[in-house]
């Protein structure tokens, strides 16, 4: 075993105050000298997605002490989506993910740990997860644990994707709320993840195309034997890991990225693993531009699989058809085979003998569902750093639209025009100030999305926002994430009511049709930003967090 960053030297201060405090723990005297693992459990009792956690921490420690290491939990904040975004209109859950990143770095680097095992769960952890292992760059194995099983509604196939989309039909009347509590009392029957291909199965197969995963690891059943073999198999994995001194920017290369983007466009992964590989890559110190390799292999990369709610397909009909091995393993053409993954092996080595079960779920490049992009960015005078489209498999919807700007500076003033019958169809719906100074965070708008589509509105509009789409519905043609936002003075913020704006998607474009002297003028009335002050979290996240095309990480 190689030399540890966790063995003081004996007779100092630092010795001496960890053998007090670990002799206490129960610490042998054998044990003071081997590797020290930290089990990173971002656990929750708030939400389903994090309840099966703590329950993982007693067999992966048993795992880690066979291999010869050490293990000590440690716990972080556990954003959900379904939960925490209920305060401050959803403004916690983004700027989370960087507090638990930075939860991560306290404790493990404070302690000078030697390696860490991660359990991802919910949307926000599996990223903050990877951002902490690139920041510290030691050994490190993210654990998908699992997607949620589902349940019925009155003898139909229910999730939780099906509540959040309906939920939005009571306003209009198209739902009950007695019906929708049915629902919502039957959608969720375990523990994990969301059951579509949202942000956490999104996130935890990139994580095993990035080569962070063990291979053949995601997406798994919650608490299903493969996600205990997936479990044991990374206590064992991560001792040699640290003996090997394989760190995560080894790993975490330009082509890891490439990968990555290529398996996320594959599936029509959610539009936050944009953001969020160019979250990890910036952490990394990793020179790679995630957006243009978006718009680069988004012509190339053809769509292979149709899981909810790109298509009909569930995520255990993916799982049994192979997961993100076998995705991977169609994929080849378009990987840098020679990746290092934390397994050990490269991608070349480990594809080389998988084989895909069902290739009517993970089809083959060459017999593709659909050939366009799933995740675009698209450009022009209303979004000149880009925007982000997410478009299903089937492609029924919007391609080009042209129509009158109907601006609301707030969720709940857009809501609010909803149920009052002020929206029309053929606008276009400029929500503005939800960006992440703005919000600050980036603000949730599926709230406002799933009231159109329950009003029957959804293929008659477009939604134009500073503001971010949730990853788990996809509804009516929404162009997201505009940047520069409206905060920081954007085009957006220069939008007034009955301006044109044209969004071809096809062509990527989105465009505001108004006289640039006209816009001059408006701009000479635009208040500046005002500094955000105070200590809480949101303050401090919108002093010093950083533009989408750095991954909304945090700086200076």
């Amino acid at each position: 075993m190689r030399e540890l960053r966790s063995n003081f030297e004996p007779g100092t201060t630092r010795w001496a105050m960890r053998r007090a405090q670990w002799t206490a723990l129960g610490i042998p005297e054998a044990d003071m000298e081997k590797p020290k693992i930290a089990i990173v459990n971002s656990s929750s009792g708030l939400a389903s997605c994090f309840s099966h956690l703590d329950g993982i921490v007693g067999p992966l420690k048993e795992a880690v002490r066979a291999a010869g290491g050490v293990p000590f939990e440690v716990r972080t904040a556990a954003p959900s989506d379904a939960i925490t975004s209920a305060g401050r209109a959803g403004q916690y859950i983004l700027p989370t993910r960087d507090l638990v990143a930075s939860d991560i770095e306290v404790a493990v680097e404070g302690a000078l740990l030697d390696g860490m095992v991660t359990l991802a769960s919910c949307d926000k952890t599996t990223p903050a997860q990877l951002m902490a292992a690139a920041r510290l760059d030691i050994p490190t194995i993210v654990v998908g644990c699992g997607y949620q099983p589902s349940g019925l509604f009155r003898g139909e196939h229910v999730d939780f994707e099906d509540v959040f989309l309906y939920a939005g039909h009571v306003a209009t009347g198209k739902m009950t709320v007695e019906d929708l509590a049915e629902m919502a009392s039957n959608a969720v029957t375990g523990p994990g993840v969301c059951a579509g291909m949202g942000t956490a199965n999104s996130m935890h197969i990139a994580t095993e195309a990035l080569g962070m995963a063990l291979p053949g690891s995601t997406p798994v059943l919650a608490n299903s034997p493969r996600m205990w073999d997936a479990v044991r198999a990374a206590g064992a994995r991560i001792v040699e890991m640290v003996d090997e001194d394989l760190r995560p920017r080894t790993v975490l290369t330009p082509g890891a990225f490439r990968n990555a983007v290529a398996a996320v466009l594959a599936v029509s992964g959610s539009v936050n693993c944009v953001k969020h590989l160019q979250a990890v890559a910036v952490e990394a110190g990793c020179d790679v531009d995630v957006i243009a390799l978006f718009e680069e292999l988004a012509g190339q990369v053809p769509l292979l699989s149709a899981v909810k709610p790109n298509g009909d397909r569930q995520i255990d009909e993916f799982e049994a058809a192979g997961g993100a091995q076998a995705l991977l393993h169609q994929l080849r053409p378009f990987l840098d085979l020679d990746q290092l993954t934390v397994s050990g092996a490269t991608q070349r080595e480990v594809l080389g003998g998988v084989t895909v079960a069902d290739p009517d779920v993970i089809r083959p490049v060459g017999d593709p569902l659909a050939r366009h992009p799933g995740v675009m960015v698209v450009r022009g005078s209303l979004a000149p750093d880009g925007a982000l489209v997410k478009r299903t498999v089937a492609d029924d919807g919007i391609k080009q639209f042209s129509g009158p700007a109907r601006v609301f500076r707030s969720r709940e003033e857009g809501l609010a025009a909803i149920r009052g019958g002020e929206v029309r169809a053929g606008q276009v719906l400029v929500l503005s100030g939800l960006g992440l100074r703005g919000a600050p965070g980036m603000g949730f708008t599926s709230a406002f999305i799933f009231a159109l589509d329950g009003a029957g509105l959804g293929d008659e509009v477009v939604v134009v926002t500073d503001g971010q789409m949730s990853g788990l519905v996809n509804k009516g043609l929404v162009v997201a994430e505009v940047a520069p936002e409206a905060a920081l003075g954007g085009p957006l913020a220069l939008v007034e009511d009955g301006d044109v704006i044209s969004v071809d998607v096809e062509a990527r474009t989105v465009d505001l049709d108004v006289d640039p002297a006209v816009l001059e003028e408006r701009r000479g009335r635009l208040a500046p930003p005002e500094t955000p002050s105070g200590c809480g979290w949101l303050s401090v996240y919108a002093r010093s967090v950083q533009p989408v095309s750095r991954g909304a990480t945090l700086g200076a």
